[in-house]
């Protein structure tokens, strides 16, 4: 009898979680383009250099911007529109802002992870390759990808991407922290609560878990997802909240990688993103074994190349729908998109090739424009929501309100901090 009673569970079990899968889509996306740059970098040189200090912080700054990235699910699934429609609705001058920002950012971000992306390939190819050419490879698989399967390929990458990326990710930790962390017990860790640590707080905090334009980019993908599957608002926001979340518990993970490993070790960190992940997979390598290397290089690359691709496709999508609002023509065709990623891709090639020696100064006045753009493009995400008539399950709830708003002052507020210690510097 109970094998008669448990028979026919099993398949109904395996087919809701089947049916979960498939609606995840675009929070996995986001997750997917934010765990890049902010987390394989940023948070684990923040482990690396501070040690368990920044946890808190990170979590905290995750939470207080929530409500900015989840309003463009809201206003998605409420109005059928994509932000980049809502702030046309604004006024065309905060469209050209984040045409020109979508612009700036997604050549020089595509530039950088290209880059990034390639200088990690060479750990897996029996051949030596100038960066040049390994970026050509990298750029050449995402559109081959993107341009033949779209939304749909993306959709099914992102999820292995993800997949992978949690599971070497936790077992680094794991293994990490049975090992015990390398600082000496006489070991002081420096205080990030000083005036010499703001540079590097307020950039990791505007890139945490990724700059807010990013809800654009969730906001076009969740256009495509409704196209191709039934999406509905519960449905949509659990999607965001399992993305999202899942970037926050990555953040700590990564911090922790960075302060079992690193913090303490008495080696100088790498200033640049590439040369500070090869010297994360040597490290890695030889703290927890050499075994190791290639699960280290694993987790590094997988990370950077699902930022390479959706970044791509993202901005490409955010670029061709500003242009097409701007020149007045129906939204949604897809020569547009295309003819983007295509633009996108060269140009950031163009940059390795002829100026990688200012890319690093051109990432940096990116995410400075970024950071202090966001506050600006947070506001206008809550008040699309907040002046819009959206179904009672869409709209703000008192909670949400509160954190909203709790969220626009620490923005601002570390727009002012920064402002401050950019003068004093």
């Amino acid at each position: 009898m109970t094998d008669i009673a448990n028979t026919p569970a099993q398949p109904m079990r395996g087919q809701k979680i089947k049916q979960f899968i498939q609606s995840l889509g675009p929070g996995i996306m986001m997750a997917t383009a934010a765990v890049g740059g902010s987390h394989l970098v940023a948070s684990t040189k923040a482990g690396a250099i501070y040690g368990w200090q920044l946890a808190g912080l990170i979590l905290l700054v995750n939470l207080l911007k929530y409500p900015f990235f989840r309003a463009g699910v809201q206003y998605t699934m409420g109005t059928g529109n994509s932000l980049i429609q809502g702030y046309d609705g604004l006024g065309r001058g905060y469209l050209w802002v984040f045409t020109g920002l979508s612009l700036i950012s997604g050549i020089v971000n595509t530039a950088a992870l290209l880059l990034f992306s390639a200088s990690l390939l060479g750990y897996f190819l029996p051949v030596t390759l100038s960066l040049p050419v390994l970026s050509g490879i990298v750029a050449a698989a995402c559109l081959a990808i993107l341009l033949a399967g779209h939304y749909k390929a993306l959709d099914g990458l992102s999820k292995t991407i993800m997949a992978v990326l949690v599971i070497a990710t936790l077992s680094a930790v794991v293994i990490a922290a049975g090992k015990g962390g390398v600082a000496p017990a006489d070991f002081e860790a420096p205080s990030p609560w000083s005036i010499a640590s703001i540079g590097f707080i307020v950039v990791m905090m505007g890139w945490m878990p990724a700059p807010i334009e990013i809800s654009c980019l969730t906001s076009l993908w969740l256009k495509s997802q409704k196209k191709t599957q039934q999406v509905t608002a519960q449905s949509a926001l659990m999607d965001f909240n399992v993305g999202y979340i899942g970037t926050a518990i990555l953040a700590v993970v990564f911090l922790a990688l960075g302060a079992l490993v690193l913090h303490g070790s008495g080696t100088e960190l790498k200033s640049s993103g590439i040369g500070f992940s090869h010297q994360l997979v040597g490290l890695y390598a030889s703290t927890i074994g050499e075994w190791s290397r290639y699960l280290i290089a694993v987790i590094a690359f997988f990370c950077i190349f699902g930022s390479t691709i959706t970044v791509i496709d993202g901005y490409s999508r955010a670029l061709a729908e500003s242009q097409l609002l701007l020149q007045k023509k129906p939204v949604d065709q897809r020569g547009y998109h295309n003819a983007w990623m295509l633009f996108v891709t060269a140009a950031a090639l163009a940059i390795i090739l002829f100026f990688s020696s200012a890319l690093m100064p051109m990432l940096n006045f990116a995410m400075v424009l970024a950071f202090m753009t966001t506050p600006v493009f947070a506001l206008l995400n809550y008040l699309l929501v907040a002046n819009t008539a959206l179904p009672k399950a869409l709209q703000w709830s008192p909670t949400m309100k509160w954190l909203s708003w709790v969220g626009l002052t620490y923005l601002f507020g570390f727009l002012a901090v920064f402002v401050w210690w950019k003068w004093l510097m």
